[in-house]
């Protein structure tokens, strides 16, 4: 546990001027603030706004977030107040604590609500001073540190896979390697402690067999100093859950890492960093594929390195990081290397841009490398998202995305989420280029707009001034920005659409009763409508449109004399009026692409659209499948890996994005064809026992030959109706453990 005394001497040792007197003061007050309130280890509570204080004091901050550490939870926690934080500690102060408190004082209907809601208000504040997030980084650090106070393993998993969802990855964003590294080993010890514990132990019988790093750091030192170049060599472990996802990613047992350890070399200048590459490549045989360089391509969160793994002096397999001392500080450091807080500034991004026109501050060697410019982008992709979790999943599947490079045909960089398609490119370069694309080439050739893109690659957008986008793009596009844009596009189109179905609607209930109005009375009654969320005639309309709202209620507040009790007749008309208003709300949801067509099984196809199933992969529910529009015959159906997709590469235009409906994928719909090919033992019985197999498995035979007959083996083409993919693999594992059976295989193609 850290005391004040030491707290302030740890804030001198790299800030000589730092303001004293406002961290006592700060510390004085949380201390009364908190009074006898105790964590879950009975611990007094100031010990944690202390640790948190020293955590951010290691980051080297400012004396504004030295305080806050001390009064993060006191807006919270006690009945400490915004006004009163301001008054005796300056806006500075006030503003950060507030931006580091949860909405703690706001009743939510559910967990996943408040959850969302609080990262929604933590972004925010973070985009305006990225100082709040690094405070908010240290208050997880130290609480994940205690958690094994906590009795509640429910809750325990739930704190971890939170950490291990958001502030890892918030982390990582911003460079904080060392503290990420950490709250993913504590967030994995607590969710799979199991695997952590083996590798934990492997790591352990890993150091104890020999000197390895100590034998390798010598001759890579022998080798710079023979090179005539100067620099610092090192090694370190990888952390556990770095190691546990390589083990997962790649299929591999821990006796097959051979990176286990990542050895640094730190050079003085980037030029000499080339140099010693230069030098390793030419002592070692480097490995294939496995050069990086981070330096002209620096990382989002600002990383510069170079990486290469080479064959090391030992027949060892080794990873080797070649960085300059500054690069070197940011990579330990991350934003907190980057901008150093002086007293009384602010860090916003207007300030910073101010700061970089009037040259009161160097501009970033690499403008992608600002947090600032991240944090912005990325509240502009989630500007208008208004549903909490919506707006939560959006910032997790951008925080978790790694990133490609691609260029312009004017050669600008774009960076994108791995797995990213031209549709997300032209997103990125902006959204109305994106709402116009129709297709799109890459490396001049003409491709799909579903293709993933490369790092590298070049991207040329066509776009047309009357395309739209469509619903099923949000299926394949993979960034944030680009599913916020098209979420947008179309609320704003189906509410377009509501408008004037509301406005229809209510014209025609007032030919049929008799009275008239306008949209100035309109107006007026507006506020006194028996339905929340209207607040304009627009909004009316959009509500008549939801079905929300109904003629009657308007008319019983515009004209109250006209609305009499009803007559059986006026019933009937009523439920008349109900039935129109629900063919319209169809109408409208037919023109946003949200109608399922029931009858074959698939989401995404206008109703009365002639659809076919490829008999070339003879696709099932539960495939990943695809819509090509063939001219005067309707849409036939693909597996997105069917082989003949390949001849509509350059004809993006006939690409339709479908899916099946929740109902075909549980069987409930229709019986769907696929072919498979047995190869069974020549064995009396072989057949009937095989047939009986499919009719207990539910499935039912078209048609089945003989393709092939040897004395040993017999190959059998069998046509099956099945329900789907999960119904087949089902009756596959069936068939293959009967003892007549040597393989079972699914045919593709019907000749």
């Amino acid at each position: 546990m850290i005391r004040q005394y030491e707290l302030i001497e740890k804030v001198r040792a790299y800030n000589p001027k730092a303001d004293v007197g406002l961290i006592n003061r700060a510390y004085v007050y949380s201390m009364k603030a908190h009074g006898n309130q105790k964590r879950a280890s009975g611990q007094p509570y100031l010990v944690h706004p202390l640790a948190v204080a020293g955590i951010l004091a290691d980051l080297q901050l400012d004396d504004a977030s030295i305080a806050v550490g001390l009064l993060h939870d006191t807006l919270e926690d006690t009945l400490s107040t915004y006004d009163e934080i301001r008054s005796l500690f300056g806006p500075e102060v006030a503003e950060l604590t507030e931006g580091v408190t949860k909405l703690s004082k706001i009743s939510f209907e559910d967990k996943a609500v408040e959850q969302a809601e609080n990262f929604r208000k933590l972004l925010l504040a973070m985009s305006k001073d990225i100082r709040v997030l690094l405070i908010k980084l240290a208050d997880r650090l130290h609480n994940m540190r205690t958690l094994g106070a906590f009795s509640n393993e429910q809750k325990k998993r739930r704190i971890a896979r939170e950490t291990m969802d958001i502030y890892a990855q918030l982390a990582d964003r911003i460079g904080l390697h060392a503290i990420k590294a950490e709250l993913e080993d504590m967030s994995f010890q607590i969710l799979e402690p199991d695997e952590y514990a083996a590798i934990s132990r492997r790591m352990g019988e890993w150091r104890e067999q020999d000197d390895l790093v100590g034998r390798v750091t010598a001759v890579l030192k022998e080798e710079l100093t023979r090179a005539n170049l100067k620099a610092e060599v090192s090694g370190r472990e990888k952390a556990v859950y770095s190691i546990y996802q390589k083990m997962v990613r790649k299929s591999l047992a821990f006796d097959q890492l051979t990176d286990i350890v990542a050895y640094r070399i730190v050079t003085d200048t980037k030029r000499e960093c080339y140099e010693v590459l230069g030098m390793m490549h030419d002592r070692f045989k480097a490995i294939p594929g496995r050069f990086k360089d981070y330096i002209s391509a620096p990382k989002p969160n600002g990383y510069q390195s170079l990486h290469t793994s080479v064959v090391g002096p030992f027949g060892n397999r080794m990873e080797v990081q070649i960085r300059t001392r500054e690069m070197h500080d940011v990579a330990e450091n991350g934003v907190a290397a980057h901008w150093l807080y002086k007293p009384g500034q602010g860090t916003d991004v207007k300030a910073e841009e101010t700061q970089l026109a009037a040259g009161q501050m160097a501009p970033p060697k690499d403008a992608r490398s600002s947090p600032y410019r991240w944090l912005k982008s990325l509240v502009e992709q989630l500007q208008g998202v208004e549903d909490p979790a919506e707006f939560y999943e959006n910032a997790k599947l951008e925080l978790f995305s790694d990133n490609v490079f691609c260029f312009t045909p004017k050669g600008d960089v774009i960076q994108l989420p791995r797995g990213a398609t031209p549709l997300d490119f032209a997103y990125a370069v902006h959204s109305n280029l994106g709402n116009k694309t129709v297709s799109a080439k890459v490396n001049g050739s003409v491709v799909p707009l579903r293709r993933v893109l490369e790092n590298g690659d070049m991207v040329e957008i066509v776009t047309s001034p009357h395309q739209q986008p469509n619903p099923g793009w949000r299926e394949f596009v993979v960034s944030s920005r680009a599913r916020s844009a098209i979420n947008r596009f179309l609320r704003q189109q189906e509410r377009v659409e509501q408008v004037r179905i509301g406005r229809e609607i209510l014209e025609k209930a007032a030919r049929r009763d008799g009275w008239s109005w306008s949209e100035k009375e309109l107006a007026k009654v507006v506020p006194k409508l028996p339905v929340q969320q209207v607040e304009s005639v627009e909004d009316a309309y959009a509500a008549l449109g939801q079905g929300r709202l109904f003629p009657r209620q308007i008319m019983e507040v515009m004209a109250p004399d006209l609305a009499q009790p009803m007559t059986p007749a006026k019933a009937a008309d009523k439920a008349a009026e109900k039935a129109a208003e629900r063919m319209a709300r169809r109408k409208a949801e037919e023109q946003v692409g949200k109608v399922v067509d029931e009858a074959v099984g698939l989401e995404g196809i206008t109703t009365g659209m002639s659809v076919h199933f490829a008999k070339c992969c003879s696709p099932l529910p539960g495939e990943d499948i695809v819509g090509i529009i063939a001219t005067g015959k309707g849409i036939n159906i693909h597996m997105r890996t069917c082989k003949n997709l390949e001849q509509f590469a350059d004809q993006p235009d006939r690409w339709l994005p479908v899916r099946w409906s929740k109902q075909a994928e549980q069987g409930d719909l229709r019986q769907f064809v696929c072919r498979l090919r047995f190869h069974v033992k020549t064995d009396p019985g072989a057949l009937a026992t095989i047939t009986s197999t499919i009719a207990n498995a539910d499935a039912n035979i078209i048609e089945i030959a003989t393709e092939n007959r040897t004395a040993d083996s017999t190959s059998i083409r069998c046509e099956i109706e099945i329900k789907g993919k999960e119904h087949l693999n089902k009756l596959i594992q069936h068939l293959s453990a009967l003892k007549v059976m040597l393989r079972v295989e699914k045919i593709y193609g019907w000749s």
